[in-house]
């Protein structure tokens, strides 16, 4: 959660009265812990062996419909949604730009939850590296990027890297990473529409969650009747409401912050924060959740690291 910022929705200005209230650092540190916690909560609730409540297409629609109720909760209430009144939006652009990216929103969600059910944690952050690759090579299918000689080794050498972590992956589950490598394609393919279709569109992450939210919710609630059926609903009770709510709400705060982080720091500092921020999931998942890393993975995801890094500045 459910990038862009790691795990927001979109790029972009508003709320710019309230950033500068608060220090650069102090934002980033927060999106870093919240960002985290999002993660190995989901994770938590629905692995087996800890919560076992592994209903990703259900917990997914939660967070949507959390989302949706939210973000109007605050239009209304705060200034944070501002920044709507900037964006004019008739029916023929939610149903040809925002129906379209919501689709593939909720796709991303379901499958990348879908993989916590058989990856640690630790392993999909490493198969996340390759998003930027994705991005640019669908980018450069559709002819929006030209691939240059140092782009290719740059490329590469993120993919080696990724697929080194995967060579050494101990407990490899089929299952879990196709679910991840579908997630990747789909929030890739999202990344790119967004590029396309809401090109002008001054719309921060939690405008964007505004929009995308619902039709998300209600995707999600379409696929749930033919994946889990009515399971999950007899199941909540063993999980009960304040674990199903702060989770929902862990995931709705970071977007929160997301509108707080753009403008916060340089794009190489949020790269880099976002970097620091997966070697810490990483180190985290091994201590809480008990995940095994290789060192062939530590060094197949360095140099993966590393490639990431080069890649967004040479982006520039």
């Amino acid at each position: 959660m459910g990038a862009q910022p790691t795990n927001g929705i979109l790029p972009g200005g508003g709320a710019k009265a309230e950033k500068k209230k608060i220090h650069p650092a102090v934002i980033i540190v927060l999106w870093i812990a919240l960002s985290s916690s999002v993660i190995v909560y989901n994770k938590f609730v629905l692995d087996p062996n800890q919560l076992n409540f592994p209903y990703p297409v259900f917990l997914t629609t939660f967070h949507m419909a959390f989302a949706t109720v939210g973000t109007r909760l605050l239009a209304r209430y705060t200034h944070l949604l501002d920044g709507l009144a900037n964006v004019e939006m008739t029916n023929e652009r939610w149903i040809k730009n925002i129906l379209p990216i919501g689709a593939l929103f909720s796709c991303s969600l379901i499958f990348s939850n879908m993989a916590y059910l058989t990856l640690g944690v630790s392993f999909i952050q490493m198969l996340k590296a390759f998003t930027p690759v994705a991005v640019l090579l669908i980018s450069f299918a559709f002819g929006l990027k030209q691939l240059s000689g140092t782009l290719t080794m740059i490329v590469g050498c993120i993919s080696f890297g990724v697929a080194l972590a995967s060579y050494g992956q101990g407990d490899f589950a089929m299952s879990g990473f196709i679910c991840q490598v579908l997630a990747i394609g789909f929030e890739s393919s999202r990344l790119v529409m967004i590029q396309v279709l809401l090109q002008g569109l001054k719309m921060d992450p939690l405008v964007s969650l505004y929009y995308f939210a619902p039709v998300c919710a209600a995707i999600n609630a379409l696929v749930l009747p033919f994946t889990e059926g009515l399971v999950p609903f007899f199941q909540i009770s063993n999980l009960g409401p304040f674990v199903l709510f702060t989770n929902a709400g862990v995931a709705f705060c970071l977007n929160i912050a997301a509108v707080f982080l753009i403008g916060a720091a340089s794009s190489l500092t949020l790269t880099l924060a976002g970097v620091i921020k997966d070697i810490l999931l990483i180190l985290g998942s091994m201590l809480l959740l008990g995940d095994t890393v290789s060192g062939l993975q530590f060094f197949g995801y360095g140099i993966a690291l590393a490639g990431l890094v080069a890649f967004k500045t040479h982006k520039g």
